[in-house]
């Protein structure tokens, strides 16, 4: 298998791990009506939270890495060119 098809099954691989992340996030944080401890409900919110920052960091790199196998401009670069002003270009 070459880099570019191993590339693009990471990709599809990656696709999977953020519908499982979706599915975590979805799941209610408490699921009876028992009293829970204030510990418990914190590292339980903060499980979604980090589920839901690592699908969002995983689509980021996944659109990273299909602009590069399309040989497409990066994002950033572009941004950071629009933004800079007169003096900012011509202070090197």
């Amino acid at each position: 298998m070459n880099t570019k098809e191993t590339k693009k099954s990471i990709i599809q691989a990656g696709r999977i791990a953020v519908e499982e992340l979706i599915k975590v996030a979805r799941e209610p944080i408490v699921d009876s009506n028992m009293d829970i401890s204030a510990d418990r409900l914190k590292n339980a919110a903060a499980t979604k939270k980090l589920a839901i920052f690592d699908a969002f960091e995983i689509l980021n790199r996944i659109e990273e890495e299909k602009n590069m196998l399309e040989d497409k401009p990066k994002e950033a670069e572009k941004e950071e060119v629009a933004f800079k002003g007169f003096a900012e270009r011509r202070s090197k």
